[in-house]
Formats: C-alpha cells, sequence, structure tokens
C-alpha cells in the first residue's frame, strides 16, 4: 500500500509540474528556449571543428642579420616568416605567428631586437636602428638573458644580430648554434688570464 502511495506522489508530482508549465504561455515559451539551447549544445558537441593548419616553413638557413635585413622578416612578407632578436641573438618566431605576427600582442617585436621591450616590460618597436642596450641596469640585463634562455628553447635559432661595421659569421650546413658570441669568448679568455696570474 505505501508502494502505491509513493507511484501516485510522483505521477501527481510530475503531473502537477506539466500542468503548471502548460498553464502559462511564457512558461511554454521558456520550455522551448531551454530545450533548444541543450539541443545546440548537445549538437556542437558532436560536430567536427575543421582547423586551417598553415604549412610549415622550411627551416631557414644560419645566417647573421642587419637591423635593417632584420626589419623584413615581420609577418607580412610573402613567406609570413617572424624574425625575432634577443640578446644578439635572431630566432624565427613564426610559430608563434598569433603573437608575433601582424595584429598580435606582440607584433612590434616582430622584424625586430625585443631585448630592450622585453628588458623594460614595454611592448614597443624600440630604437630604429642597433640597440647596444648599454643604458640598461644589471636586472634589466638579467632580465634580457633569461628572455634569450627561454627564446633558444621555445624557437629555432637562425643567427646573430650585426653590431654596425660587424661582419657576418660564415656557418656551414653542419655547425650547430654557437654558444659563445665572438666577445664572449675575448672577455672569457681574458679573465681566464687573470684567474692563472691571481
Amino acid at each position: 500500500m505505501a508502494d502505491a502511495m509513493v507511484s501516485d506522489d510522483r505521477g501527481g508530482l510530475l503531473s502537477n509540474i506539466f500542468f503548471e508549465i502548460i498553464r502559462s504561455p511564457i512558461n511554454i515559451a521558456l520550455v522551448g528556449v531551454i530545450t533548444l539551447l541543450v539541443y545546440k549544445i548537445l549538437k556542437s558537441r558532436h560536430r567536427v571543428h575543421v582547423v586551417q593548419v598553415e604549412p610549415e616553413l622550411p627551416k631557414l638557413k644560419k645566417r647573421d642579420f642587419t637591423v635593417e635585413e632584420l626589419r623584413k622578416y615581420d609577418g607580412t612578407g610573402p613567406d609570413g616568416r617572424i624574425l625575432v632578436a634577443v640578446d644578439g641573438k635572431v630566432f624565427d618566431v613564426t610559430r608563434g605567428k598569433r603573437f608575433y605576427g601582424p595584429g598580435g600582442p606582440y607584433s612590434a617585436y616582430g622584424g625586430r631586437d625585443a631585448s630592450r621591450g622585453l628588458a623594460t616590460f614595454s611592448v614597443t618597436g624600440g630604437k630604429e636602428g642597433y640597440d647596444d642596450l648599454s643604458d640598461l641596469n644589471s636586472m634589466e640585463m638579467e632580465s634580457v638573458k633569461e628572455w634569450a634562455i627561454q627564446f633558444t628553447e621555445k624557437y629555432d635559432y637562425v643567427g646573430r644580430l650585426l653590431k654596425p661595421g660587424e661582419e657576418p659569421t660564415n656557418y656551414s650546413d653542419e655547425e650547430e648554434e654557437p654558444s659563445q658570441t665572438d666577445e664572449e669568448k675575448k672577455n672569457k679568455s681574458g679573465s681566464g688570464d687573470k684567474t692563472k696570474d691571481e
């Protein structure tokens, strides 16, 4: 007898809800909207998302760049390649086109030396000519070095950013990224001589 009462209560509850809904045109409209939204949500889960994949560009041969040559690689060229210099090293950041390409949040770095901007947390184009960064403090220079390490881990190294009057390196196809610039080697060998004398 208790089971019969429970089933009557459920049936009564469901019929009460049904009659309450159809009694008011607003409730009928709301049920219609809810049904439509649930249908769209379920349909969108089964939809196949087509993502347009851009063909990957061939790896750029290693070479050194002047500031003027680097500017050509801001993502607006025919192949859309984007290069960014950090701490004297040039990286191919084309994979990060949505960040460094035209319209991206860091597009000011595309085809430029981003060292100053990264060090000072400023998304600007920086200086027009070569920026020797000599006016940056030690914390800012340390930040530049850390950014260079991050770029090295994430993007392809393609060469160095040349100082005015500096001659480009002659890279062979087998040569890997130089671990140190010529200036770093001189400084290290100079400091090595000091340690021997002391």
